[in-house]
């Protein structure tokens, strides 16, 4: 099947790959900072998201459940205090590292943003390498494996620096959508993605291809990593999809 545009998100989204990058959401109504944030966080590396209020901000964390959100304290439709404040009461979103971003500068302000939820609070105006700076050491602390070569559950090892990939200590090889699937997994230990989540993650959302074809290669996964004497490490659940995680 040849490859189609597929309908267009309301975040917007440049890399191709992006199972190989965290990814940072951006919720700021601002279009110049917007731009600024975007330009310098790609340069950092990171998969970028947009989103202009706090209510298409949510929607956009619920769906694609990014690794860190940088949130403006000041938005139309819905607050960043109160997107951080729902994002803490629901089970999967509570651990998503969030930065808030501000003109107020109140002592009382910033603890009324850390109270909340968030992980950190950056003042505006504010230097772009600091908001970098911080923005690293967030995801140091939130998600840890993001910052290492070396991905690992259980007897299931990858090293991201020579793309080896091994299960009790015997090499696997794997194709390159594979390769991704299987790291996205490792990167998320014990979540459930649905297919259209996959698809968005590790093939791209400018790419289309059939929910189908995540069964397919789901499959080929598994049976490459599982091994004589191994256990199947990739969990499928019923009418919600697929987790790194052994059944039982």
């Amino acid at each position: 099947m040849a490859d189609r545009t597929r309908p267009a998100h309301n975040g917007r989204e440049t890399d191709r790959d992006p199972a190989n990058r965290p990814t940072v959401l951006v919720v700021e109504d601002e279009p110049a900072l917007l731009a600024l944030l975007r330009y310098n966080l790609e340069s950092e590396g990171y998969r970028v998201l947009e989103a202009k209020n706090g209510e298409e901000g949510l929607t956009l964390i619920r769906e694609t459940k990014p690794d860190l959100v940088l949130l403006d304290w000041m938005l139309p439709f819905l607050s960043g205090i109160e997107v951080c404040r729902q994002m803490r009461r629901l089970p999967d979103l509570k651990s998503i590292a969030v930065i808030m971003l501000t003109a107020k500068s109140e002592e009382a302000d910033k603890l009324r943003g850390l109270e909340v939820g968030a992980d950190d609070y950056v003042t505006k105006p504010f230097s772009p390498s600091e908001l970098m700076a911080r923005v690293k050491a967030v995801l140091r602390r939130a998600r840890p494996q993001l910052s290492t070569e070396t991905l690992a559950y259980k007897d299931l090892s990858m090293d991201l620096a020579t793309h080896r990939v091994k299960r009790m200590e015997k090499d696997v090889h794997l194709g390159p959508t594979e390769f991704r699937l299987l790291r996205f997994l490792m990167e998320n230990q014990g979540r459930v993605f649905s297919r259209e989540q996959l698809l968005d993650h590790v093939w791209g959302r400018d790419i289309y291809v059939e929910p189908r074809t995540v069964d397919v290669h789901i499959r080929r996964l598994r049976k490459a990593i599982n091994i004589e004497g191994a256990a199947d490490v990739i969990r499928t659940v019923r009418a919600a999809g697929y987790s790194l995680d052994v059944e039982g």
